[in-house]
């Protein structure tokens, strides 16, 4: 029980030029169809095994809800099949279901018995339901008051009510106070350790990290990759700056997984991981920490100074150039970035054949434990972080290693906040 096997599936919708065309197909069917088909999907296979936490991204428009509703049944596929096993719990639009006219314990009753539920059952469930939702008296007020958070608390709290087979969940919590969030994830988490199968579509790509073992990267309405979350969102992260980019054309996407070099003009260029981006105007030739005499360092000591140093060689001229960094743990999880656009610094433009090496200095404050380095090359910085090209985008060059400071404070976290302490004694 839980688990969903997809198909071949494919979704489409007639599109006609104008509304007479649609009834001169109804009224006139042998004179031939007047319609073109828009496929929102086509061609989607996968499979998801009882248990397993699965997150679904993409840009907007490329069709991950249109999957959801397929896979729930609220949507007829075109072409394909969905398949299946148990109870489906589905969070798929913001209070769906809700009738605005009555009260939310009369809309719990009846979205109870929509998932299966007996009213006896939601009877007995609903102080539990109510205790979750934690809206207070407006359980008895007409839903068309609900704030759009309140609407999110209750529903959640009906379609997990019971721990179904399978739990889909779509961008809903996005709406919800980070306290509630944190309950919903905690409850979410649950269930999956019970093996609760776990769909789950949303923007926030640091939630996908947390909560997904495995993760699908949907594009243009086609399965572009299907494997390991921090893979998945790279890849989606290089869609996401290949739309903002004034040349898309002109950027290369690594879909493998190794890290690479390669000898250009007997110099290294370097490749990152999958979902890096490169071009044909400069390259990346080193990402490391350097001592105050420019040789390499070996070791970090947490706490302690570090600067990162990062070199390009450029192929054409750059106007104004930008160059950033970014730290992520071993789970993919971003610790910090920023790049000397959002710094506030100009580089200065830099000639075809140029050198450009940046260093970046500031205190290790993260915990002892191995990371990982990303970092990026932009020309033409603009509102809070955009770049008009992305020249070089590289995941995970290089790895580091804080050790351990034997004079710190003990403490528990991932960033050491160095406290200081006064205090007073009557």
């Amino acid at each position: 029980m839980g688990s969903i096997h997809v198909q071949q599936l494919g979704k489409a919708y007639k599109q006609y030029p104008n509304r007479w065309s649609r009834l001169a197909e109804w009224v006139l069917p042998f004179l031939g169809k007047r319609h073109r088909l828009k496929w929102v999907l086509s061609g989607i296979d996968f499979q998801i095994n009882r248990g397993e936490a699965v997150g679904i991204i993409g840009v907007n428009g490329a069709g991950k809800s249109t999957l959801l509703k397929l896979i729930t049944g609220t949507t007829q596929a075109s072409t394909g099949a969905v398949h299946t096993s148990g109870r489906i719990a589905a969070l798929l639009e913001l209070g769906m279901g809700f009738h605005p006219d009555f009260t939310g314990r009369e809309n719990v009753v009846m979205a109870g018995q929509l998932i299966g539920l007996a009213v006896a059952e939601i009877e007995a469930l609903m102080p539990e339901i109510e205790a979750f939702a934690g809206i207070g008296d407006y359980i008895d007020q007409q839903v068309r008051v609900y704030s759009s958070g309140m609407q999110m608390r209750l529903a959640f709290s009906v379609a997990t009510c019971v721990r179904p087979d399978i739990l889909i969940v779509d961008e809903a919590l996005a709406v919800g106070d980070v306290f509630f969030q944190q309950k919903c994830f905690a409850r979410i988490d649950s269930f999956t350790k019970a093996g609760t199968t776990l769909l789950f579509v949303s923007h926030s790509t640091g939630t996908v990290l947390n909560i997904c073992t495995r993760c699908i990267f949907i594009k243009q309405g086609a399965l572009a990759f299907d494997g390991a979350p921090k893979d998945a969102i790279d890849l989606y992260q290089a869609e996401l700056l290949s739309h903002l980019d004034h040349a898309p054309g002109q950027i290369r996407v690594n879909r493998g997984s190794a890290p690479e070099r390669l000898d250009y003009e007997h110099a290294p260029a370097l490749l990152g991981k999958t979902g890096s981006i490169t071009t044909d105007a400069a390259d990346c030739i080193a990402v490391r920490f350097v001592h105050a005499d420019g040789s390499t360092a070996h070791s970090i000591v947490a706490d302690h100074p570090a600067r990162l140093q990062v070199d390009y060689r450029t192929r054409r001229r750059l106007d104004d150039p930008h160059v950033g960094f970014k730290i992520r743990n071993r789970f993919g999880v971003v610790l910090f970035e920023t790049n000397s656009y959002c710094m506030r610094e100009q580089l200065g433009a830099v000639d075809a054949g140029g050198a450009l090496s940046v260093q970046f200095s500031f205190a290790m404050a993260l915990a002892p434990d191995e990371y990982t380095i990303t970092v990026g090359l932009g020309n033409g910085g603009y509102g809070e972080g955009s770049f008009r090209e992305v020249l070089n985008y590289l995941h995970e060059v290089t790895t580091f290693i804080a050790l351990p400071n034997q004079d710190a404070i003990v403490w528990s976290g991932q960033v050491n906040l160095a406290p200081t302490l006064t205090f007073t004694k009557p």
